[in-house]
């Protein structure tokens, strides 16, 4: 019988309290007593890890009442009434009311049993699917984040999808500003251990001796990170920063703990980002424990057209946030969007974006004014390497221009047709060649 969930009993006779404690203690459950509803409320929340066998008849607050108001809290908490003869009636109205069942007195010792192991099967069944719910819901949540559609993009959440699920430590690199941590905290969101912590560290932003003590203690306040991040995710970020003295620990840490491991490590290396490799930093025992797994989460400029979207999804998010329009895009400044290098990768175009607002909002200033001024001229002005054919370019504009004009218009057909200028037909044929929906834009 499990020993996590426990059984409230509510019952002002001491006698009574006790007696049903004591036997059910006997059979394998967790129990906890409470003289009054009252007190029971105190306690008792949404998600209360249990079950709750209540007397119908107490003083103050009786049993119906105590009934209504667990019902309000949580209406799947299973609840077992207690009724004295002649109740029977009142215990059909509490079922009624959402009570699980009801035992009449004197009850047998083996029903009040059976009682208990339906209701706590039953309360466990329904907290783990809603842990499981929202597990589900906090991994579409960052994975959402994870925006674009080209083939770099589609085989990075496929890596995350499978990798999330495995048990090794898993080491993340990758150019500055590409979304490395946000890939670490998607690898645990949509992998077993989501329900549990997951602990950040930078190793960076501390000196050997207090990055020792917080990852390994001792510490003056609080507990180290090896500790609050048991059975969770252990993600230090900038590895390359950690100490030969503190990469050894942490090897004999992830030998200890055997295989598999009870918590998981993800490393986040930028060595590759200046032009080093993470192998050539790390100890070679330490890279090949962290590096069972391994994810490079490719550069903006090799995303193609995700550029222009992710542009887009920018612009209109400041433009929310400082109340105004976001900036229209022309076709040369999506092409100068789509060729430039970006060395700083998403946390660069988020800056531009933020600027191409603000920009947008006094009236004055270009897109192509910006990305002259981000950094190097020189480096501003040079197309990427890899050389895109001009119909690749094009299709890219045409995808974003029909995209924003739905948006813009919250998904009126007339409307679109009107300001592009395009027949229905026209317009049909190349929503379903970029894969726009109507129904994403009501």
């Amino acid at each position: 019988m499990s020993k996590t969930l426990r059984i409230a009993i509510v019952d002002d006779e001491p006698d009574m309290r006790e007696s049903i404690s004591q036997w059910l203690v006997l059979s394998g459950f967790n129990t906890v007593t409470y003289a009054s509803a009252e007190d029971a409320l105190k306690e008792i929340g949404s998600d209360w890890p249990g079950v709750v066998i209540s007397d119908i008849r107490m003083p103050g607050m009786d049993g119906m009442a105590f009934l209504k108001r667990l019902m309000s809290i949580d209406s799947a908490l299973p609840v077992i009434m207690i009724t004295g003869h002649g109740d029977v009636p009142m215990a059909v109205e509490a079922m009624r009311m959402g009570a699980m069942d009801f035992m009449e007195k004197p009850f047998k010792p083996d029903r009040m049993t059976e009682l208990a192991k339906k209701a706590t099967q039953t309360r466990r069944m329904t907290l783990d699917n809603r842990a499981l719910r929202r597990d589900l819901s906090e991994g579409q949540q960052v994975m959402s984040k994870l925006v674009g559609q080209s083939a770099a993009m589609e085989r990075l959440r496929e890596d995350i999808l499978d990798l999330g699920q495995a048990d090794g430590h898993v080491l993340i690199d990758g150019e500055t500003g590409t979304g490395k941590t946000l890939v670490a905290h998607a690898l645990h969101a949509v992998g077993p251990r989501a329900s549990k912590k997951f602990v950040p560290i930078a190793c960076a932003a501390f000196d050997p001796e207090q990055l020792g003590a917080r990852l390994f203690g001792p510490m003056e306040e609080g507990i180290p990170a090896v500790e609050e991040a048991r059975g969770g995710t252990l993600c230090l970020e900038d590895i390359e920063a950690l100490p030969d003295a503190l990469q050894a620990r942490l090897l004999g840490f992830i030998a200890d703990q055997g295989s598999p491991a009870e918590t998981r490590i993800i490393a986040i290396s930028n060595a590759r980002g200046d032009g080093r490799r993470p192998e050539d930093l790390l100890r070679p025992d330490l890279f090949y424990r962290l590096s069972a797994l391994q994810i490079t989460v490719p550069p903006l400029r090799a995303r193609g057209e995700d550029i222009l979207a992710l542009f887009t999804r920018m612009t209109e998010q400041f433009a929310d946030e400082y109340g105004c329009e976001p900036p229209q895009v022309n076709a040369q400044e999506a092409a100068q969007l789509l060729q430039a290098p970006w060395p700083g990768n998403v946390r660069q175009l988020i800056n531009v974006a933020e600027r191409a607002v603000l920009q947008n909002r006094r009236g004055s200033g270009s897109i192509t004014s910006l990305l002259m001024t981000e950094g190097d001229e020189d480096q501003a002005q040079a197309t990427t390497t890899e050389g895109k054919p001009l119909k690749e370019y094009v299709e890219s504009f045409e995808k974003m221009l029909i995209d924003n004009t739905m948006r813009r218009h919250k998904g009126s057909i007339a409307a679109v047709m009107d300001e592009l200028c395009l027949p229905r037909r026209t317009l049909n044929e190349k929503m379903a060649k970029y894969g726009l929906s109507r129904g994403d834009y009501l």
